[in-house]
C-alpha cells in the first residue's frame, strides 16, 4: 500500500480548486503559483525526517504517522479563512506528503519478492492516479456550490482517504529488512514466509538480508543483538559514506537514484497536471466547467495507462518501458508546443490546432504513466543497499520535490516569458536529455533481489544491459517458473559490493566471484 496517494491526489484537487480560490480570495497568478508549488518545498521537511524516523519506529508506523499528518493538513486547508492560513495548512499537509513519498516505496520494495516487486511497487500508482481522477471529479461536482464553499469541500475531502490508508496499513506486516536490522529474526522469518513465492526463496532472502545487516549466518535465535555497524544504527555515518567516501557502486547508485527523480519532474508532468485548466484555456476552452471536464479526461487517461505499466514492469522490464515512455513524452511535448504556438499566432481559432493540443496533453500523460511515472519510484526504492536505503530514498525524494516545486511555482511566469508553447519545447529538450541519461546509465533491475544490486552497478555498461542482462534475467525467470521457486542470487564479489571500503563494511563473509554470464533472479 502506498500512502503517497494521499499527497499526490492533492495535485488533482488543487488544479481545479485554484480556479475558485483565486476568485474567492482575489489572488494574483504569482500567489497561485506559490500556493500550488509550495507543498513540494514543504515536503522536504517530511522526507528529510522520514529516513531516521523509519529506522527508529519502523516503516509501517512511519506510514501511519504520515497519514495522520496529512489528515490534519487537509482539514486545515478546508477551514482556511485567508491566504496565510491556507499556506500554514499547506505546510502541515506537505510534511505528511514528504513522509509518505519517501517511506511508501521503500516499504513496498522491502516487503515484495523479486519476481513481483515491480508489480507490487507500481500497482499503488493505480490508486494514486485514481485519487487524482477523483480529485478532478470532485472539482467538477463541487464547482456548482457557492464560491466560498466549493473549494473548501474540494480540499477538505482529501482527509478521508488518509483515514482508510492509516488504518489499513496497521493490518499489514512490518518490513522484514527492518526487523532483521532490529535483531528480530523470528518476526522477519514469519513475514518472509508470508511474502515469498516459496519456502526456498524465503530462506534465501533471509540469508541475504542477514548478510547485508552484518549478522552471522549461524545466529538463528528468535532475537539477536545486531552488531553495531553503520548499516544498523539508524543511519549513523550514511551521509558520510554517500558523499565523502563512496565506492564506485555507491556513487553510481546515487547518481541513478537522484537522476531519475530529477528528470521525472523537470520534464514537466506537474505543470501539465496542475495547470491543465490553464493549458486548455490557452487551447481555446474558456468555460470553467468545460475546463474541469477536460481535466477529468486527463485523470482518466493517466489511470488507464498506469495499468499498462503495472502489469508489464515484471514482464518487459524497467528499461524498455522507461525508454519507450520518455520517447513518447518527447514527441508529445514537441507536438503540444507546436500546436500552442500555432494557436498563439493565429488571428482566429484554428480548430485542428485546438484538437491537436488537447490530444497531445492526453498522449503526454499516457506516455508518462506507462513508464516514467511508476518506474521512478520502483527503481529508486530498489537500487540503494539496505543501510543506505532510507536516507538514499529520502535524498532522491527531496530532489524530486524541489524540482517539482520549482516547476510548479514558475510555470505561469515561464509561460509569460517564453510563451506556453515555448515552455513545452523546453520540457521536450529536458526529456530528450533524460532519454540519453537513462539509456547510458540505468541498468535493468528486473528480477534482481535487492541485495544483488551491488554487482549490477559496480560494473555496469549500457551494452551489457542490452545484450547480456536482459537475456540472462529472462533465462533465470524461465527456470524459476518451471520449478516454482526463485533461484538464489549469484554470489557477489566482495570488491564489487555496495559497501564502504574500510571498517564500515557490512557483512563478514567474503564471496567468490560469479561467472560473468550468470545472472539469476
Amino acid at each position: 500500500m502506498h500512502d503517497e496517494s494521499i499527497g499526490i491526489a492533492d495535485i488533482g484537487v488543487m488544479s481545479g480548486a485554484a480556479i475558485y480560490i483565486k476568485k474567492d480570495m482575489k489572488l494574483s497568478d504569482i500567489q497561485i503559483e506559490i500556493l500550488l508549488g509550495i507543498l513540494n518545498i514543504y515536503c522536504l521537511f517530511g522526507s528529510a525526517a522520514a529516513g531516521r524516523t523509519s529506522d527508529w519506529i519502523g516503516r509501517r508506523y512511519t506510514i501511519v504517522f504520515a497519514a495522520v499528518i496529512f489528515f490534519a493538513g487537509a482539514l486545515l486547508m478546508g477551514f482556511a479563512t485567508n491566504y496565510a492560513f491556507l499556506m500554514v495548512a499547506r505546510f502541515v499537509a506537505g510534511v505528511g506528503v514528504g513522509y509518505a513519498l519517501m517511506i511508501a516505496p521503500v516499504y513496498t520494495a522491502e516487503v515484495s519478492p523479486a519476481s513481483s516487486r515491480g508489480f507490487l511497487n507500481s500497482f499503488p500508482e493505480v490508486f494514486i492516479n485514481t485519487g487524482i481522477l477523483l480529485g478532478y471529479v470532485s472539482n467538477f461536482a463541487f464547482s456548482k456550490l457557492p464560491l466560498n464553499l466549493g473549494w473548501r469541500f474540494m480540499l477538505g475531502l482529501g482527509a478521508v482517504p488518509s483515514v482508510f490508508l492509516g488504518l489499513g496499513v496497521l493490518a499489514m506486516p512490518e518490513s522484514p529488512r527492518w526487523l532483521v536490522m532490529q535483531g528480530r529474526l523470528a518476526d522477519a522469518k514469519r513475514v518472509l514466509d508470508r511474502t515469498s513465492d516459496s519456502r526456498e526463496e524465503s530462506e534465501q532472502r533471509l540469508v541475504d538480508i542477514k548478510d547485508a545487516a552484518g549478522i552471522p549466518q549461524e545466529w538463528n535465535d528468535d532475537v539477536v543483538t545486531v552488531p553495531r555497524t553503520k548499516g544498523t544504527q539508524g543511519g549513523i555515518g550514511v551521509w558520510k559514506e554517500m558523499f565523502l567516501h563512496p565506492t564506485p557502486a555507491v556513487r553510481r547508485v546515487l547518481i541513478a537514484g537522484i537522476g531519475i527523480h530529477f528528470f521525472q519532474q523537470s520534464s514537466g508532468i506537474d505543470a501539465v497536471v496542475l495547470y491543465s485548466p490553464r493549458i486548455f484555456e490557452k487551447a481555446g476552452i474558456t468555460n470553467d466547467t468545460q475546463q474541469l471536464l477536460a481535466t477529468v479526461a486527463v485523470g482518466f487517461v493517466k489511470t488507464m495507462f498506469i495499468l499498462v505499466a503495472t502489469f508489464f514492469l515484471d514482464r518487459v522490464g524497467r528499461r524498455p518501458l522507461l525508454l519507450s515512455s520518455v520517447g513518447g513524452m518527447v514527441l508529445s511535448l514537441v507536438t503540444l508546443g507546436t500546436a500552442l504556438t500555432v494557436i498563439d499566432h493565429a488571428p482566429h481559432r484554428v480548430m485542428w490546432a485546438v484538437v491537436l493540443a488537447i490530444t497531445t496533453v492526453l498522449s503526454y500523460v499516457a506516455f508518462f504513466s506507462i513508464g516514467m511515472g511508476p518506474i521512478t519510484w520502483v527503481y529508486s526504492s530498489e537500487i540503494f543497499p539496505l543501510r543506505l536505503r532510507a536516507q538514499g530514498c529520502a535524498l532522491a525524494v527531496a530532489v524530486n520535490r524541489v524540482v517539482s516545486g520549482i516547476i510548479s511555482m514558475t510555470f505561469l511566469s515561464l509561460s509569460k516569458a517564453i510563451t506556453t508553447g515555448g515552455a513545452f519545447y523546453l520540457f521536450a529538450g529536458i526529456a530528450t536529455v533524460a532519454w540519453f541519461f537513462f539509456f547510458a546509465f540505468l541498468p535493468e533491475t528486473q528480477g534482481r533481489v535487492l541485495e544483488q544490486m551491488g554487482v549490477l552497478f559496480a560494473d555496469f555498461n549500457w551494452k551489457e544491459s542490452m545484450h547480456n542482462n536482459n537475456k540472462t534475467t529472462v533465462e533465470s525467470n524461465s527456470k524459476s517458473s518451471s520449478n516454482g521457486i526463485i533461484a538464489p542470487p549469484p554470489p557477489v564479489p566482495a570488491e564489487l559490493e555496495l559497501e564502504a571500503p574500510s571498517s564500515g563494511r557490512v557483512g563478514t563473509h567474503p564471496r567468490p566471484a560469479p561467472d560473468s554470464d550468470s545472472v539469476s533472479v
